[in-house]
């Protein structure tokens, strides 16, 4: 119970992060914020913890703990990782996958067309990256699946903030629809020309949300400052 108290806590926590409700540098009080919900420290305690595992909070000796502020050369290098981590995965589920996989892999493709418009932006989000979640485990690479888990959970804030600057829903579900018929087709130069077709200009995107919010951030300073 106290585990599942506690990831239910890390994910209200996660999407006040993902919303903007806690911005980069605001601090994470244990005291205050278990008090604020209703619960203990202990799994408020766990929550910042496994929050802090997937690199959306800093964790600092005797001191609250901090939403994390990346900075681009840290994105850019984690981007560049995840875009070679997704093609590698793509070219072995073309050999590895099971029709189930193919078929989980297409149920989400056309549930994202489906319900786009009438779905939460963070749980549409969420449906998005499941994609390419189970992309990567139509590998049946064990070792790939951790790793590449790693580093999209430490992306997890940046992409979301790149995909609220520009919800294209035609150009999204065609690039999905892509990457399926190209697994699909068991075709691996197909599936990885899909993916670089819908990856290719993430950092940029990601480096455009960033700016904008950071331009945001120093806009609401100077407005407090002079009141």
């Amino acid at each position: 119970m106290e585990e599942n108290l506690s990831i239910s806590i890390a994910n209200e926590l996660r999407k006040d992060i993902l919303r903007g409700r806690l911005r980069p540098g605001d601090a994470i009080k244990e005291r205050d914020f278990a008090c604020k919900m209703g619960v203990s420290r202990t799994p408020m305690r766990e929550a910042i913890r496994l929050l802090g595992n997937e690199g959306l909070v800093e964790l600092r000796p005797s001191r609250s703990p901090i939403v994390a502020n990346q900075s681009k050369q840290v994105v850019a290098d984690q981007i560049r990782l995840l875009v070679v981590l997704e093609n590698l995965s793509a070219e072995l589920a073309c050999k590895n996958a099971t029709d189930d996989d193919l078929g989980r892999i297409a149920g989400i493709a056309e549930t994202m067309a489906a319900q786009f418009d009438s779905t939460d932006a963070i749980d549409m989000f969420e449906i998005d990256m499941s994609f390419h979640i189970a992309v990567v485990k139509a590998s049946h690479n064990g070792a790939l699946v951790e790793t590449y888990r790693t580093y999209l959970q430490r992306l997890w804030r940046a992409r979301f903030l790149a995909a609220s600057l520009d919800p294209n829903r035609k150009r999204l579900i065609r690039e999905h629809r892509a990457i399926v018929d190209a697994l699909l087709k068991r075709d691996p130069d197909a599936v990885k020309k899909a993916i670089q077709n819908h990856l290719g200009n993430l950092f940029r995107d990601v480096s455009n949300a960033l700016d904008r919010e950071a331009e945001e951030r120093k806009t609401s300073t100077s407005v407090g400052e002079n009141k």
